[in-house]
């Protein structure tokens, strides 16, 4: 059944200071690390969602103790003590990666070198996800999936202690697909080289040193050296940058707004969006205060900008925006002119067709919006006014549910949001952070 959320114009500009909830990436690598390596790691600021309790629950279903505790910032902070040398345990029942991609194609790598047969589900839109880009080269390694040909959950995977190093060219700039390789290439005998056509999210690359583990991280390329063994660590995780571009796009959107987003990852692999919307003519700076590990962090400054212009997106940026390319679409959308990203093909392998649900919502709009090959086109209208009585559908993703809120938020008619409660999966209280921000 249908669940509607009425979302009403804020009462005035956005100002002042806010903090976003840690990072998913990087929560995600926290626990699972964690759980991989040989001792008791002491981590915070851990992003306390739907996604990352997914992660907390299958490394404690193979054995990891986790004792992570609610925070009064709404993050979570504890221990985990992983299995190390041991391995992981034979679970007594498949592991829910529930609507968690990262969770399930790292569990692939991370599982690859014991002799343990695991069967990997989630939920009806994970098992929608391919999976084929993962399976393939753990197999060239010498791990078994059974369907062998399967690129859907359920997937049934087998390891093995006798995995062999590979070079591997990925189809695909993916972060995903890169780090359960090299997870897996930890444990082979050699060096494990994964090439990619464009840079991808480098989290692994960065935290794996913390973990013991010296890794190579090129532009396009990655490597470890394996036999190795992670040891724990202490580990904080920042602010996410892919919750800090909303925060971004309301203070852009709503009249007379002018905020700094603290504490949050600048990460150059995750902020594309702050260089995108500077070729659109956003007021907008990052400035790094600090290094956890070696993952920069800082604060964001974004004012109004009431002249925006659209832009081009190149396909080798896809990646450095892969989250934000809906709400940057929204910004877009208020811009002169037309604005182009290129290479986007991979947003329809999302939790949902996010290219689909992007040009149904901005229809709705009154915008005009199209596809070109793997390139999507929006002529932004600078004067764009929201209709009254608007509902849109966020198809169960929480990057949708976000963006069309924004309508609502920045506008002056009220939206419906089917099914905004999605939004638990990576910010649970994304509502509530931007309506405390209003100057009356």
């Amino acid at each position: 059944m249908s669940n509607k959320t009425t979302i009403e114009p804020l009462q005035g500009p956005l100002s002042g200071t806010a903090r976003v909830p840690g990072d998913k990436s990087i929560s995600h690598r926290a626990v699972l690390f964690s759980a991989m390596a040989e001792g008791t790691s002491h981590i915070s600021g851990v992003l306390d969602s739907e996604d990352v309790r997914s992660s907390i629950a299958v490394v404690t279903q193979l054995g990891a103790v986790v004792d992570l505790e609610p925070c009064e910032d709404g993050s979570l902070a504890g221990t985990v003590r992983g299995w190390g040398q041991a391995g992981p345990t034979q679970p007594d029942a498949p592991l829910d990666c529930g609507n968690s991609g990262t969770t399930a194609r790292l569990l692939m790598g991370m599982l690859a070198p014991w002799p343990i047969q695991v069967t990997l589900t989630g939920d009806d839109s994970l098992r929608r996800r391919p999976m084929r880009r993962n399976t393939a080269p753990l197999m060239k390694m010498g791990v078994q999936f059974k369907p062998a040909e399967a690129d859907h959950l359920p997937i049934t995977e087998t390891g093995t202690a006798d995995l062999r190093a590979i070079t591997y060219d990925a189809p695909m700039a993916s972060a995903q697909l890169k780090t359960a390789v090299l997870l897996a290439g930890l444990y082979a005998h050699g060096t494990t080289t994964l090439n990619e056509p464009a840079p991808s999210r480098n989290h692994t690359e960065l935290m794996l040193p913390e973990y013991g583990v010296p890794t190579t991280a090129g532009t396009r390329v990655a490597e470890v050296s394996g036999p190795a063994v992670m040891h724990a660590c202490d580990l904080h995780v920042p602010g996410d940058a892919s919750s800090a571009a909303f925060l971004v796009a309301a203070a852009l959107l709503k009249r007379g707004s002018s905020v700094r987003i603290e504490g949050v990852s600048l990460n150059p692999a995750r902020i594309g969006f702050v260089r995108t919307l500077e070729r659109m003519g956003a007021d907008i700076a990052e400035h790094v205060e600090g290094h956890e590990g070696k993952e920069p962090f800082g604060s964001i400054d974004v004012s109004f900008t009431a002249s925006l212009h659209g832009c081009e997106v190149p396909a080798q940026h896809f990646a450095s925006i892969l989250d934000e390319v809906p709400v940057l679409a929204l910004v877009a959308a208020h811009a002169r002119g037309v604005t182009v990203f290129k290479g986007v093909a991979e947003l329809r392998a999302k939790e949902t067709d996010r290219i689909q649900a992007i040009m149904e919502g901005l229809e709705k709009l009154g915008i005009d919006v199209w596809e070109e090959g793997d390139n999507l086109y929006i002529e932004g209208d600078p004067h764009l006014r929201v209709p009254e009585g608007l509902t849109f559908d966020s198809k169960g993703d929480h990057r949708i549910a976000m963006t069309w809120a924004l309508v609502g938020l920045c506008g002056e008619a009220s939206v419906a949001v089917d099914d905004f409660a999605a939004v638990a999966v990576s910010y649970p209280n994304f509502l509530t952070d931007v309506e405390s921000m209003v100057r009356a």
